[in-house]
């Protein structure tokens, strides 16, 4: 026993990195224990294990105890112990190797679905990839190859579990970084990123190198680049945004691909007024909301959309104050407030505003298919909505 453990800890000292003074005091803890379920607790016993030879002796009141049985039980426990070292290492080097690569990309096959999430096989280990955090429509049968972020790592009793998405922006950035050679080589940066994942994504863009254009990078040459990206997003829409140091032009840029007409900054809350034409509105608004929610997110300030004809309204007029006190004060111009609106409820007035619907105005402008793209809102209720706000404004 003594020449085999000697050897063996010597290899896992070299190949595993394991110090084997860890292993062989392991060992010692182990056989006292058992020791003492063999002779009482309270018996004088200890164990010492000869570091150059390999030695194992058992003593119990000083002497050494010459038990061929308790001697099998020592080489089995030793070799229990080793086993359970050498996982254990091997579960840190894997916890330590995946902590570094927390935001990048790795690429594993579908092993099985275990309680609503897909586990992934990685090669060392096994990554966790939940339902909420693939796209919408997204399947990946047993066996099939799939790419995704490592987004954490944790520790369990069963080892290192690494979380995988496939939602996350961080999951879109590191794409282009792979796909386009100029931003993994910091040429052009990636300044901003704004996600709905499996609808939309815009991402801002600057390049250090003038010569280089960094929207023209990103798409590649008849979108190469691009349609790579969409296409492992199964159909996300992508739009690449032109980054500006002047918020006004940023902003210009996040809205696209509505035309912006006017822009009014609020610096100190950090919140931007728009205008645009009325047949824009709705684009610049976009489907339940997204266009300029990304945009919002994209470039950090609050963003507010209104068409030309609101706008008109509620812009000062220049004639001055005391033309203005002849008008009517309670007939001159209904007032636009949402919640006049008979029985529809805070979360639906809610959910209106952050599609953008925040006057009646726009209410009475829209469609019956613009408003069931709210959250909460049938066709039915969209109808008696719009009929509602078109005669309250007559």
């Amino acid at each position: 026993m003594s020449n085999e453990l000697l050897l063996v800890l010597d290899y896992i000292e070299r190949e595993k990195g394991i110090d084997k003074s860890i292993i062989v005091a392991a060992i010692e803890a182990a056989l006292l224990s058992a020791a003492r379920r063999r002779f009482g607790e309270d018996a004088d016993l200890s164990v010492i294990i000869d570091r150059k030879t390999g030695d194992i002796d058992v003593l119990k009141d000083g002497k050494k105890i010459e038990s061929g049985e308790f001697g099998r039980i020592a080489a089995q426990t030793a070799r229990q112990i080793i086993t359970q070292k050498i996982r254990e290492a091997e579960r840190e080097v894997v916890f330590g190797d995946y902590q570094a690569k927390i935001g990048d990309i790795t690429n594993g096959i579908v092993h099985r679905t275990e309680k609503g999430n897909i586990i992934v096989d990685l090669g060392k280990t096994e990554g966790v990839l939940s339902y909420k955090e693939i796209l919408a429509g997204e399947d990946f049968p047993q066996g099939s190859r799939v790419r995704a972020l490592i987004l954490d790592v944790k520790k369990t009793s069963k080892g290192p579990q690494i979380i995988l998405s496939r939602t996350n922006a961080g999951f879109v950035k590191r794409l282009f970084e792979l796909e386009v050679p100029e931003i993994y080589e910091g040429i052009v940066e990636i300044k901003s990123i704004s996600r709905l994942a499996g609808e939309r994504t815009k991402v801002a863009v600057a390049s250090k190198d003038d010569k280089i254009d960094c929207v023209g990078a990103c798409v590649g040459v008849r979108g190469s680049r691009i349609k790579n990206i969409v296409r492992e997003l199964h159909g996300e829409k992508v739009d690449i945004v032109r980054w500006h140091d002047d918020i006004k032009e940023y902003v210009k840029a996040a809205m696209s691909p509505a035309k912006i007409k006017h822009i009014d900054l609020t610096t100190e809350d950090k919140k931007i007024d728009i205008e645009v034409e009325d047949d824009q509105l709705s684009l610049a608004i976009g489907k339940r909301g997204q266009n300029v929610r990304l945009a919002s997110k994209l470039v950090g300030w609050s963003i507010n959309v209104r068409g030309q004809v609101q706008a008109q309204e509620i812009v000062p007029d220049d004639n001055p104050v005391e033309d203005q006190t002849e008008q009517e004060p309670a007939e001159a111009a209904p007032t636009s407030e949402l919640s006049q609106l008979q029985g529809v409820g805070e979360k639906t007035l809610t959910a209106l505003r952050e599609a953008g619907f925040d006057s009646l105005e726009k209410i009475a402008r829209a469609t019956i298919e613009d408003l069931t793209q709210v959250k909460g809102v049938g066709q039915k209720r969209a109808e008696q909505m719009i009929e509602e706000a078109k005669k309250t404004l007559s």
